[in-house]
């Protein structure tokens, strides 16, 4: 497997260059894409078309020629393969065929977008394409706000704008980096808060489009005091302990145990 250019054809290792020009084939995505960079390597290989719809039919072709011992690379459009684009059954195939597999690692556009940000990401969550869907989209937020990580994704230019809307509607105030053409002529990386982008790239973008979206806040809490003042109007206002102590802990005050603990407490000293 060998991570191809993301944009800028010198960004191809000297080491991945070898391995294609030593290849006898290629199995690619699009093979015209492909035959540009075989002709930057200096590579002869044959290109056989291996994509999302004959993946399952072509790996088991490409086992038989691999024992009858062609050697085989295997590259995606950009990037590394089998990572939101075509490969793992083929890598998967190899394995259980007992096949070596070995990476040739190098440009990611994941990488890319996550250091060109600027954002203090030490955990993040990676999850291809976009939902289409504003109810998939929502669902992405809340999923990425409960893993308490950053977020990164690939989304298309005629989609931005969406995106880019409902994460102002999740959080307005959210940090976001909107990475466009990285390592290409009109490479753009804009960070800003949600809204922010949400007005910028409010028309039709173009170009291929990687954002990283930053974790949430951490709540801090309210003290003793405060937590304790908050339950009590509540509890006046004629709510259960419970049910005070599941307002507290939605709007981030306390953790349930520790809000319910004390709604306890301060019920049983009023009937006292």
């Amino acid at each position: 497997m060998i991570a191809t250019p993301i944009g800028n054809l010198e960004d191809l290792s000297p080491r991945a260059a070898e391995a294609l020009r030593d290849a006898e084939l290629v199995a690619c995505e699009d093979t015209r894409r492909t035959a540009t960079l075989l002709r930057h390597a200096g590579s002869r290989a044959q290109m056989i078309a291996l994509h999302r719809h004959n993946e399952t039919r072509r790996s088991a072709d490409l086992m038989r020629r691999i024992a009858d011992g062609s050697s085989l690379v295997l590259v995606s459009d950009a990037g590394m393969p089998a990572i939101s684009d075509p490969g793992a059954r083929l890598i998967a195939a190899a394995h259980e065929a007992g096949v070596a597999v070995s990476v040739v690692p190098g440009p990611s556009a994941v990488g890319t977008a996550v250091a060109a940000s600027g954002l203090a990401v030490d955990a993040f969550m990676f999850v291809g394409f976009l939902a289409r869907t504003d109810e998939g989209r929502a669902e992405t937020w809340k999923r990425a706000d409960l893993a308490g990580a950053a977020l990164v994704a690939f989304e298309s230019p005629a989609r931005l704008s969406t995106s880019l809307a409902s994460l102002a509607a999740h959080d307005p105030d959210r940090r976001v980096a909107v990475c466009r053409e990285l390592t290409k002529v009109h490479e753009e990386i804009a960070v800003d808060t949600a809204t922010a982008l949400a007005a910028r790239f409010s028309g039709p973008s173009r170009g291929e489009l990687t954002i990283v979206v930053d974790a949430p806040p951490q709540a801090t809490g309210a003290d003793d005091g405060e937590l304790a003042a908050g339950l009590g109007l509540m509890l006046d206002a004629g709510l259960s302990a419970r049910s005070a102590a599941a307002v507290a802990t939605a709007l981030g005050a306390a953790s349930r145990n520790r809000a319910y603990r004390l709604a306890t407490e301060i019920a049983a000293a009023s009937e006292g």
